[in-house]
């Protein structure tokens, strides 16, 4: 049995693979495509690794890890949607050619 704590917010959790180029990879990323996902229609929070992550368990490290928070899933949905999503989501391919994970999921405070 689950009990229930806290609201229920909407996760993003964005894993990209390691680059070829590092330095070309984090001049996008950090240049181009930060400031179309900044303009995600009810983006709450926009976090990523600030080091290199360092593996615990698993078998690839990946190079950076982006976490963005919507109020809700309803939220997320709507925001992936708009214009502003589909320019997010058609950027992806344009930096992140060695591969990226996506996953989604809610959270609770606990």
């Amino acid at each position: 049995m689950r009990i229930m704590i806290g609201a229920a917010m909407t996760r993003i959790l964005v894993l990209y693979n390691q680059p070829t180029d590092p330095a070309a990879f984090d001049r996008y990323y950090f240049e181009t495509h930060v400031p179309i996902a900044k303009k995600l229609p009810g983006l709450r929070s926009y976090v990523v690794s600030s080091q290199a992550p360092v593996l615990v368990a698993g078998d690839v490290t990946p190079y950076l890890i982006a976490e963005l928070e919507f109020d809700s899933s309803a939220a997320f949905q709507a925001a992936f949607v708009s214009p502003e999503g589909q320019a997010t989501v058609a950027d992806v391919g344009n930096f992140a050619q060695a591969g990226v994970t996506i996953l989604t999921y809610d959270i609770r405070a606990v």
